[in-house]
């Protein structure tokens, strides 16, 4: 079997809060608290659930932003956590982001050309004809010209500006793209035609993609898997069709029911849930959905599921099943 290009197991981060009037006791906000997944070479995982799920730290994590409280985080089966000098910086050069806001994620000051190559300055030994031949390059393969290199951010449109922000986290070779609600800001005109120079992208490039996303039709559109994230924990993940065809988790049923169906005549039973996510600091006992569920029992109180394969890509945490 072939070794993944990203492999996350156990992966757990806890934020320490104190307490108390001199604030010598503490708690934790569990953020992120047992997550396993794994990213293949050309692949597209999704990464779909409620604001304040773990989504931004899980990517936060991979992108060595924050050091995991227990877990592993490899690449190429090679464990990040003891990635020093060199090494860490070949997987920094792999691993690149492109954050949801193109309007704040540029530097105003620097002409496109600079914002580009510098990763390209920092990472490499490239010498400025190099650098200025990738830049002109990335550039075309986003869609963009060649010579809009020497205007500033502020002269394009979001669309482009997105478009910038993609060719910067590929101008040093990227493996990995940590997309973090990419075209949430942006149009809805404008979300497909980024949707589909990504697909472009990984077709062309074999590029790997982490896509965190609100919108359930853009993320099914471009994911080959899905996982689903609630309260720091990973409830479903499957094949995208089979997830959004099939949803099993009541908490992913849920998240469907509340999209707006594909075709007026859908008939897919709707579930609705109510109240609020409950907090990482204090979250339930048990299943961390049992408050919220329809079905919940007395043993979905007592006992955490445990995230198992009821088909043979499909795998649910939920005592249902």
């Amino acid at each position: 079997m072939a070794v993944p290009l990203l492999d996350v197991q156990d992966l757990r981060k806890y934020f320490p809060v104190r307490r108390g009037l001199l604030r010598r006791g503490h708690s934790w906000i569990k953020a992120v608290d047992g997550v396993t997944f794994a990213i293949g070479a050309g692949e597209t995982l999704g990464l779909i659930g409620e604001s304040g799920c773990g989504k931004t730290t899980t990517a936060k994590l991979i992108l060595l932003q924050e050091t995991p409280t227990a877990g592993s985080i490899r690449f190429e089966g090679q464990d990040v956590a003891g990635l020093r000098g060199p090494a860490l910086l070949a997987y920094r050069r792999a691993v690149q982001v492109v954050f949801q806001d193109p309007y704040s994620s540029l530097s105003p000051r620097m002409r496109v050309g600079d914002i580009i190559a510098e990763p390209l300055e920092i990472q490499t030994n490239l010498s400025r004809q190099a650098i200025r031949a990738r830049v002109q390059e990335v550039l075309e393969l986003v869609g963009l010209q060649p010579e809009m290199a020497r205007l500033f951010p502020h002269e394009f449109s979001g669309g482009q500006r997105q478009r910038i922000a993609i060719a910067r986290a590929l101008a040093a070779n990227a493996r990995l793209l940590v997309l973090d609600e990419p075209v949430s800001a942006l149009d809805v005109s404008i979300r497909a035609q980024i949707i589909n120079q990504l697909e472009h992208l990984q077709q062309t490039l074999g590029v790997s993609y982490l896509f965190i996303g609100h919108d359930l039709a853009t993320v099914a559109h471009i994911s080959h898997r899905i996982a689903v994230m609630y309260l720091g924990q990973i409830v479903e993940s499957a094949d995208s069709d089979a997830l959004c065809t099939r949803p099993q988790h009541p908490y992913t049923r849920a998240l469907f029911a509340a999209a707006l169906p594909d075709h007026p005549d859908d008939t897919r039973e709707a579930l609705v849930i109510t109240g609020e996510v409950p907090s990482a600091l204090n979250p339930p006992s048990g299943c961390r959905f049992h408050p919220r569920c329809p079905y919940a029992t007395s043993r979905c109180a007592e006992e955490a599921p445990p995230l198992k394969f009821i088909d043979t890509h499909h795998q649910v945490a939920c005592h249902l099943f």
